[in-house]
């Protein structure tokens, strides 16, 4: 199958043609074929039932086309680089992913109502897929310098030294165009962010045009309704492509240490001069985290975040290990069952 991924498109009616989701609308995905072609597929039956694998925007794909069908059907999906992945808000123990096959997050907050503590578990996510990672503050123009410079300033300390943090406003070409530059040809950046905080305006001023429609603003307090449903792939000229994420309200975590690592160097600096290797920072002696916080050099509120997040993930952990040992017991349940031609009635126990 991976050579058949690796093919190109322009196959005769029935082959499989490979190409790329680019948008995805209310669960159908739309590939883009090497020769520009475009075609709405749905998931092949052994696909979804067989691996339960749904291809996300940014997959490569190989898909067939029926005779007389009016949509394509995906086949295979190509082994993915990199996912965006929370925890699925419909499911107890399942991972969603959001995107695949990208080379940057960019982290959108209105710089007039940043969420510190969203923020927080926005970076976590996104240092999680392992690609770079980038904070925007947008809507710019609604802020004066003075409350931009220490929002600014507080974003930066929380992000960590190794973050860049941008502001955009639409009044600012140079802001825009610093943002461009972060989206080298060639590569994809996927820009998530809460509903209302711009990420259309955003890749519309970067586009240069309007290519994703904006919601109404108004004039009070800037805020708008927000109005994307669908994550697309755009083109930015001159630059790489941008993914627009719908604004999600939760986002759960999935495997999330190393990103809660990531997104809280502060605290991962001061770990390392605990007592014990293995110290939880709750109390135990000789605890340089506990200390850093009862001497105010570590903010209470980080610190509960940061407990908040390593609490969450460890009860992901736990839930992901008992729907496994669950669907191990029921396989093993089956199997013996199978061995014996038949399972318990109904109505009770077999004698």
């Amino acid at each position: 199958m991976a050579e058949d991924l690796r093919s190109e498109g322009g196959a005769e009616e029935g082959a499989l043609r490979t190409g790329e989701v680019v948008k995805l609308d209310r669960g159908y995905p739309l590939v883009r074929f090497p020769d520009g072609e475009r075609l709405r597929c749905e998931h092949a039956t052994a696909l979804v039932k067989g691996h339960d694998q749904r291809a996300v925007i940014g997959d490569v794909v190989a898909v067939s086309v029926p005779a007389a069908h009016d949509k394509g059907v995906i086949e295979a999906i190509a082994p993915r680089t990199r996912e965006f992945v929370r925890k699925d808000p419909t499911e107890r123990a399942l991972p969603q992913v959001l995107a695949a096959n990208f080379e940057r997050v960019i982290v959108a907050q209105p710089v007039g109502e940043v969420n510190l503590r969203r923020l927080e578990r926005e970076l976590v996510l996104a240092f999680e897929t392992g690609a770079a990672v980038t904070v925007v503050l947008t809507k710019g123009d609604l802020a004066d310098e003075a409350a931009t410079a220490a929002v600014r300033e507080a974003v930066e300390s929380l992000a960590g030294p190794a973050t860049e943090v941008l502001v955009v406003s639409e009044a600012d070409p140079a802001s825009v165009e610093a943002v461009r530059r972060l989206l080298a040809p060639g590569t994809t950046t996927v820009l998530i962010g809460r509903s209302g905080v711009g990420k259309s305006s955003l890749v519309n001023m970067l586009v240069g045009t309007e290519v994703l429609e904006v919601g109404a603003v108004r004039e009070g307090d800037g805020k708008g309704r927000h109005t994307t449903v669908s994550r697309e792939i755009v083109a930015v000229p001159g630059a790489g492509r941008i993914v627009d994420m719908p604004g999600v309200r939760g986002l759960g975590l999935w495997d999330a240490e190393a990103g809660i690592e990531a997104a809280f160097p502060d605290v991962e600096s001061l770990a390392e001069e605990c007592r014990f290797r293995d110290c939880t920072h709750q109390g135990e002696p000789g605890c340089a985290v506990c200390a850093a916080v009862a001497a105010g050099v570590l903010p209470r509120t980080r610190y509960d975040s940061y407990q908040a997040l390593c609490r969450e993930a460890a009860d992901v952990r736990d839930r992901r290990e008992q729907a496994r040992r669950l669907n191990k017991d029921k396989a093993a349940y089956s199997k013996h069952y199978r061995k014996k031609g038949a399972g318990p009635s109904r109505g009770g126990r077999r004698r």
